[in-house]
């Protein structure tokens, strides 16, 4: 929620602020840089100091960061038009806490639920990340129907930070549970973390999985953020850019949730990885074709959720992938790593697809509310981004291939206890 404050209302943003649109894009990219210093570290407290602490960590900085960037609406606390460096920091307190709350899922999936739950555990704690996105989408629109209201929009979201925070502090007892809910959380032969990461910069499968499925996240954060000015310029309204964007992810939670429970039941991690990204390369092209004209709400609507159905559902399932083909390599430094690789990919890309696009005449037509001449034609930008999906789709269904090693490991963990327990069993009592 925090990072895609302004992007639904960056317009409006840009003009409360006497700021460019620009810089209002760079509110969501700080995340994306940040991130890649940042996520190596919380690799390693996630590994080495522990969920719980992670956990309380990110919410105190995300309580933090919402707080100070309240101060940019505050008369008694204004730097006139420089007031906007308020938002600047706040939004890198905040994310700061993203790598940490992104790493946790797989982990606590790992220490907490048997191996035949993981999937859909993961699944339903990565999904809180697009779910803010959802609220995001649907609640900053509400709440700006002119620029006036960010004053009101940035209080609001302070509020879920600080009780997040309170909830961490107070409501976190335990790193781990009393007993142990599989093989791998019994005898957790985790590596150390530089170890870990030798061992994943030498995995060939494991880089496979991080550049496609990294720069698939790459690609979402940038449809994410860029969605409402991308439609705005084709007299599309904020209201029904945030609609596509609550679509989008609303049928990303739903193609999650039922791709989780389908992998836990069969285990068919890779086929379900490969058919998803193909049929969202899909979407990504029938949305870019159909964004270039006007009065077809209907089909982006489709393709938006379409996108979101089979793009969002390959997001917890190729966690576990990630780490089931780099076992024994501790989890939250396998997921980490494919996050950071996605963050670094992001900012490429984000950048690229802004050089792209292409400054035209003001249109009557046009919904976009700047205070610069004319709106950015985006057409040449989503073709890319396309473009770059279907590549990576195919890159990953021709050379991605790997052996389920947890699973595995656990399998043999599960037959070597059995056979001890039945040769205890028939050794004679003296």
């Amino acid at each position: 929620m925090l990072w895609l404050t302004f992007a639904p209302v960056a317009d409006k943003s840009a003009s409360y602020f006497h700021i460019s649109l620009e810089t209002v894009n760079w509110l969501s990219l700080v995340y994306l840089l940040i991130s890649i210093p940042f996520g190596l570290v919380a690799t390693w407290v996630l590994d080495s100091v522990g969920l719980r602490c992670a956990v309380t960590l990110s919410a105190w900085l995300n309580m933090t960061g919402s707080i100070i960037r309240m101060f940019s609406v505050l008369k008694f606390l204004s730097l006139g038009f420089q007031s906007y460096w308020y938002l600047f920091v706040g939004q890198c307190l905040c994310a700061l806490a993203q790598p940490l709350v992104i790493f946790s899922p797989t982990k606590l999936a790992a220490l907490w639920f048997p191996d035949h739950q993981r999937a859909t555990a993961n699944m339903v704690a990565s999904m809180s990340n697009p779910l803010g996105i959802l609220i995001a989408n649907v609640l900053s629109p509400a709440l700006v129907p002119e620029g006036k209201h960010i004053p009101l929009m940035l209080g609001v979201y302070a509020i879920p930070a600080v009780t997040a925070c309170a909830l961490a502090t107070f409501g976190i007892h335990e790193k781990v549970p009393p007993t142990p809910p599989s093989a791998s959380a019994t005898n957790s032969t985790s590596q150390p973390f530089l170890t870990g990461l030798k061992m994943l910069l030498r995995n060939k499968s494991y880089i496979i999985l991080a550049v496609c499925f990294g720069g698939g996240i790459g690609m979402f954060t940038c449809f994410s953020a860029l969605l409402e000015q991308i439609l705005c310029e084709k007299g599309y309204s904020n209201v029904f850019a945030g609609l596509n964007g609550a679509l989008f992810t609303t049928c990303g939670l739903l193609g999650a949730f039922l791709l989780g429970l389908y992998v836990d039941r069969t285990r068919r991690f890779i086929e379900s990885t490969k058919i998803c990204f193909c049929l969202s390369a899909f979407a990504s092209i029938v949305f870019a074709v159909a964004s270039r004209f006007r009065h077809q709400a209907i089909t982006l609507a489709i393709a938006s959720s379409l996108f979101g159905f089979f793009g969002f559902a390959i997001y917890p399932v190729a966690m576990e992938l990630a780490v089931e083909c780099s076992y024994p390599v501790g989890e939250g430094t396998s997921t980490g790593l494919i996050f950071v690789a996605s963050q670094v990919q992001g900012v490429i890309l984000m950048i690229l697809l802004q050089a792209l696009t292409v400054r035209v005449s003001e249109d009557p037509s046009s919904t976009c509310a700047l205070d610069q001449d004319g709106a950015l034609d985006w057409t040449v930008s989503t073709l890319v981004l396309a473009g770059l999906c279907s590549a990576m789709a195919c890159f990953y269904v021709i050379f991605f291939n790997t052996d389920y090693k947890r699973l595995h490991a656990e399998t043999n963990s599960g037959t070597l206890v059995n056979a001890e327990d039945r040769a205890a069993a028939t050794v004679p009592e003296a």
